[in-house]
């Protein structure tokens, strides 16, 4: 009896190998996780580097020397400032400067209201004319038939001759009338044509198509068409350039004006890029010198405009005198592959470049000939249309995969 009550008191326990069992999916969990952070430290790919990238370009090996250096502005052949036919005050202004207008298109407009007066009296007085004539008419009319009613009697011995004289009066006296109200319609409808354009002419117009340089005035303003006392009148509502127009002028000392011709090519450099060489032209020597400064004006016009080019910029030239003016014409007159000399790297006395290949950067030995400006000629290890790696950044190495900065 005792013992049974003994073996109920026992506390009964879990095999052991189930609890072994249990740990087995945290060990291995915990195994996953060591071998997953171990194979991250060590195989882990490398982030993509950013680099800046050029393109190479070929150059001829055709140089043409220079003759002559000169320096200039650019011009606009075609600019004008807009301004009204009368005075009057600015209403509104509709331009900004940088925007482009078309010919014709509406720049600003000014105060109509003593126009709009005179054009509506205008109005009134023609219609008048032409009720004045329309009754003149109708009395003509009248008297026309009075006329032959009257020469029917005399002719049949019932009036008198009187009686004709004073048909014939009337009659022509009303065909006189109506010949001067005709002219008085004329004269109404010039007038009214005339207060019409003063109408039109309250709206200021592009006389070509360009883009505003310049906006100089404001809704409430004065403007003139000539220059008023006070410096309170504008003189124009805005500036105009046509780009298409701009061309190059410069003055040539007359003592070295026989080397300048009509259509010899030019290397134009702007002050504002001086690393980009612009094919030029000379369109024509003015044939007239300048007393006081000894020089003679030349125009020179670009082989292609390009949006860079502004008016009023300085500009230095080259007068080539035979052979290519292209703007990539090589140093010593070598053929070659022209990149920027940043896309260059020295190293153990040689010079390597890194070439772009599917987001893969090859190191290739290249042999540099000389250097223009910023860019150096390569005659070996590279091809045009190329793509290398500029200013190289530090750690860069062969087989390096990269993005691009512009890409």
């Amino acid at each position: 009896m005792k013992t049974s009550k003994l073996e109920q008191l026992k506390i009964e326990r879990e095999p052991e190998r189930d609890s072994q069992r249990g740990r087995w999916p945290i060990v291995l969990a915990a195994l996953a996780l060591l071998v997953a952070a171990a194979w991250w430290l060590f195989f882990k790919p490398e982030a993509a580097l950013t680099v800046s990238t050029a393109v190479a370009r070929e150059i001829s090996n055709q140089a043409a020397s220079t003759v002559l250096n000169a320096s200039g502005y650019v011009t606009a052949r075609r600019q004008a400032t807009v301004s009204s036919k009368f005075t009057g005050k600015v209403t509104e202004v509709l331009i900004e400067e940088g925007m482009e207008v078309e010919e014709g298109q509406e720049l600003a407009r000014l105060d109509d209201s003593n126009v709009a007066t005179s054009y509506a009296l205008a109005e009134a007085r023609l219609k008048s004319s032409r009720t004045s004539l329309k009754e003149t008419g109708a009395l003509l009319n009248e008297a026309r038939s009075i006329y032959n009613r009257t020469k029917n009697l005399v002719d049949r011995g019932l009036s008198s001759d009187a009686e004709m004289d004073r048909a014939r009066a009337g009659l022509e006296s009303l065909a006189a009338q109506l010949e001067r109200k005709q002219a008085d319609v004329q004269v109404a409808e010039r007038q009214l044509d005339v207060y019409r354009q003063q109408m039109e002419d309250t709206v200021i117009r592009a006389p070509f198509a360009g883009v505003v340089v310049a906006k100089n005035a404001q809704p409430g303003e004065m403007i003139s068409p000539v220059s008023a006392g006070g410096g309170f009148t504008r003189t124009g509502i805005g500036t105009i350039v046509d780009m298409d127009s701009l061309e190059i002028e410069i003055d040539v000392n007359e003592a070295y004006i026989n080397r300048v011709k009509a259509g010899q090519k030019i290397v134009a450099t702007l002050d504002a890029y001086p690393d980009w060489q612009i094919p030029c032209h000379v369109i024509a020597i003015i044939p007239t010198a300048d007393r006081q400064r000894a020089t003679v004006e030349v125009r020179v016009g670009f082989d292609e405009l390009d949006e860079r080019i502004l008016p009023d910029m300085g500009v230095k030239v080259a007068f080539q005198d035979g052979g290519q003016s292209s703007a990539s014409s090589a140093p010593s007159g070598r053929a070659g592959i022209i990149i920027p000399q940043s896309a260059v790297e020295e190293s153990a006395g040689k010079l390597y470049v890194y070439v772009l290949l599917d987001g893969v950067v090859e190191r290739r030995a290249v042999a540099v000939a000389g250097q223009r400006g910023n860019d150096a000629l390569v005659t070996t290890g590279l091809v045009s249309g190329d793509k290398v790696v500029t200013n190289i950044p530090a750690g860069l190495e062969d087989g390096a995969r990269v993005k691009e900065a512009n890409g």
